[in-house]
């Protein structure tokens, strides 16, 4: 359905909805952006958007293109929106509005002609239904980027986590690693504390970072609780950036 990027890159996704992941892909674009890269944002796809004057805005794309400084308009950073916050291809039923490849496709090839990196941020996790017959796998697989999974930190991720590498691996998606989201700074419970071990252990891929919690937080900029771990992560390298 989609060609594979032409540039370096790499493709956020989580292990459920609402783990984090715009939070996780700012900071990664940003840290291509602090390094002079000239990095490109993409939400291909986004529902749960709100109307406004120039029509449907998505501000998970919103949110990438702050972190990003982006050249590009948000309608070409998120070329498919609907309205109602549920799985694109359940949204684009009810809105009888089918998933336009062609715009995604588009806003991909112009964005790659002028940049040199691009963090693309997926819907949901990674069974999430795209239309009728493609899910956020098919997405990941067409890209032909390392992904990144975002992970709860609490009780159940492990599982969740080794099944989405597992569903990744059967589709050839090569695992940059794991970002556990949203860690208690103060008072972690033992799950807490030992998944990201046995994550590591039984998915044979690394934690690349650990970023505390961060409540409240609804736009940029970034605080330095996300920024750091982000930082330390050669994600130049992920990226496949020679």
């Amino acid at each position: 359905m989609l060609p594979p990027l032409s540039i370096p890159g790499l493709f956020i996704t989580a292990t459920d909805t609402e783990v984090g992941k715009t939070v996780i892909a700012g900071a990664v674009a940003h840290y291509f952006l602090k390094r002079v890269r000239r990095v490109a944002v993409c939400k291909p796809i986004a529902s749960g958007s709100v109307r406004r004057r120039e029509g449907l805005v998505s501000e998970d794309a919103e949110f990438l293109a702050s972190c990003a400084d982006a050249r590009f308009p948000l309608d070409i950073i998120c070329p498919v929106r609907f309205k109602e916050p549920l799985a694109p291809a359940i949204a684009a039923e009810r809105a009888k509005e089918p998933v336009d490849w062609e715009a995604v496709g588009r806003s991909l090839r112009l964005m790659s002609a002028e940049s040199e990196v691009m963090v693309v941020e997926g819907v949901g996790g990674v069974m999430a239904p795209l239309d009728e017959r493609h899910t956020v796998l098919d997405l990941a697989r067409w890209l032909g980027l390392p992904a990144v999974i975002v992970a709860r930190p609490g009780l159940g991720t492990i599982n969740h986590t080794l099944l989405t590498i597992e569903a990744l691996r059967r589709e050839g998606v090569k695992i940059a690693g794991v970002v556990i989201n949203r860690y208690p700074a103060d008072g972690a419970s033992i799950a807490e504390e030992t998944a990201p071990r046995w994550i590591e252990k039984f998915g044979k891929v690394p934690v690349l970072a650990i970023v505390p919690d961060y409540p409240g937080l609804k736009r940029p900029p970034l605080p330095a609780t996300v920024l750091s771990p982000i930082d330390r992560v050669d994600w130049e390298r992920l990226a496949g950036i020679l």
